[in-house]
């Protein structure tokens, strides 16, 4: 056993450990969501796998790490346990994406269903369950040198638990309102890295041991953060105009040869572009612009602005109209007026779509529901509850357009529920499915001849390109069968049907791929690139 340190005699030393380890935890935690997040999304199936697996880790570090205590109680074996967390904890920014994306090309040829499930979870085994399985030592290791007597264990456990607890918290709020926002994933990681590498070094120079470990200890860190933030999470890409984080969203703006386009993943969707050259942009906000043609479009509500791709359209097309914007994300909007021409006559209010409505006194001719949380609508903004307030919200003769982003077969789909859910509150709806795209868009109102006088309108389109597709949409949407698959404010499972619908979309796309596979190995794909 190596020599005592004196900084354990008063026991601060021992809280403080335990105080940081506990932040250190909740940061990593919240870490491991934003980094999965570019590639898995950031829904509630994410956040379920993440905690989880972090759970099962640190129970996993109770056990073992309070068997080791009693076998050996030799502080210097947790601190060295620290270092290693610590070091582990710095090298994820280096070597995290590259997990990932090793892990998901395995996937994509070895699993038929749930893929984004699979990739999700085996991500996070592989990436975050040793640093937090080490955390997890850290309790019962030092209620074991923090004990002197049985009459007041109790006393120091609670005190244990309690700087636990509020290292916890802090390490809550300060990755998700400062240190993410600010500065990045990666560099919270290494802060907190850092944080941790700090407290063993300082027990081992308190007690002149491991010299050489913690000089090592201190290179690999330095070396990992110097290289870790180097790199995006995006990194193959070679034209991106802009990358970063806010609260809510990991955001990236790609100058393609003919448009902008913004995402909040890196692997799917697109949230908003901008058409260079101006004209359609050959996605669903085209055919969105059918709802003002219907009504006059005279005042415009947008619920999940993005960088204002439909308000753009909106004001070429409709230029009198007068259009607000909701957005949660002010990012987004920063985004928009930088990168996408957001006309500066658009009202962007920063705030959660339905609290809005809530708040809001005006009625509208046109209300576009588009909020997205990555892959699905929020639930609070799919449910029964929530399109009868857009309803209220609707001036005589008003349409509501809601953009449904992955169409997919086969009953119980998160379309068929929108469409059911829209049903119970519109005695008028019409779909149509957005082509060259997966996007389905639906039109309700509470009067079927509205939609009956779009042919009509289509005559007064000046706009040879917008005439032909409002053309194509009077001749083929269609009136859904209606079942009753209703969301409500209770039960309203949009992340497992949104993930189910996507998990669909990607294996049909996929398919092609896996057949040459099978038939000529990696090679066979590589050549077919």
């Amino acid at each position: 056993m190596e020599k005592i340190s004196p900084l354990l005699a008063n026991k601060k030393f021992l809280y403080a450990t335990e105080f940081f380890s506990g932040m250190s935890i909740m940061a990593v935690e919240l870490g491991a969501a934003r980094l999965l997040a570019p590639y898995f999304s950031s829904s509630q199936i994410v956040w379920t796998i993440i905690i989880g697996t972090i759970m099962i880790a640190l129970a996993l570090g109770n056990v073992w790490g309070g068997r080791r205590a009693d076998l050996n109680a030799d502080p210097a074996k947790l601190y060295r346990r620290l270092i290693l967390a610590a070091l582990w904890i710095g090298a994820i920014p280096v070597l995290g994406k590259y997990l990932i994306l090793a892990l998901a090309g395995v996937l994509i040829v070895a699993v038929d269903t749930n893929l984004l499930i699979w990739a999700a979870f085996l991500s996070c085994m592989a990436i975050f369950v040793l640093p937090l399985f080490l955390l997890g030592t850290v309790t019962p290791s030092l209620v074991k040198y923090a004990t002197d007597n049985l009459e007041h264990n109790g006393r120091v456990v609670g005190n244990l638990n309690a700087f636990n607890t509020i290292g916890s918290i802090i390490g809550t709020f300060l990755p998700t309102f400062v240190t993410i926002p600010t500065v990045g994933t990666a560099i919270t990681f290494f802060i907190f890295s850092g944080v941790l590498l700090l407290i063993g070094i300082i027990y081992f120079l308190s007690v002149g041991a491991r010299k050489i470990f913690c000089a090592a200890a201190v290179i690999i860190f330095l070396t990992c953060a110097l290289v870790g933030n180097s790199n995006s999470f995006a990194f193959w890409e070679k034209n991106l105009l802009y990358e970063g984080e806010s609260i809510y969203n990991y955001l990236q703006v790609k100058d393609a040869p003919d448009k902008i386009i913004f995402s909040t993943n890196v692997f799917f969707g697109v949230q908003s572009l901008k058409v260079k050259g101006g004209g359609l942009t050959g996605m669903y906000y085209d055919y969105a612009l059918a709802a003002p043609l219907l009504t006059g479009g005279k005042n415009i509500l947008i619920l999940g602005m993005g960088t204002g791709t439909f308000a753009e359209q909106c004001r070429k097309y409709f230029p009198s109209a007068k259009i607000t914007g909701v957005e949660i994300d002010e990012k987004i909007t920063a985004l928009a007026k930088k990168f996408f021409d957001l006309p500066d006559d658009v009202d962007v209010v920063t705030y959660d779509g339905r609290a809005f409505l809530q708040a809001d006194e005006n009625f509208y001719d046109v209300i576009l529901v588009d909020a997205f949380q990555d892959i699905s609508p929020p639930f609070q903004m799919s449910s029964i509850e929530f399109f009868s307030l857009v309803k209220n919200h609707l001036a005589e003769g008003g349409v509501m357009v809601v953009n449904m982003n992955m169409r997919s077969s086969g009953a119980g789909n998160i379309n068929e529920y929108l469409i059911d859910t829209i049903g119970k509150n519109f005695s008028a709806v019409k779909i149509i499915d957005a082509r060259s795209v997966t996007n389905r868009v639906l039109f309700a109102a509470n009067d079927e001849k509205i939609f009956q006088s779009l042919s009509a309108r289509v005559q007064k389109v000046d706009d040879e390109n917008l005439s032909r597709l409002m053309q194509h949409i009077a001749k083929t949407w269609t009136t859904p069968a209606l079942g009753e698959n209703i969301l409500t404010d209770d039960r309203a499972p949009v992340e497992m049907l949104s993930m189910r619908a996507l998990d669909n979309l990607i294996q049909q796309n996929l398919q092609r791929y896996k057949e040459i596979y099978r038939r000529e190995g990696l090679d066979g794909i590589l050549n077919d690139f």
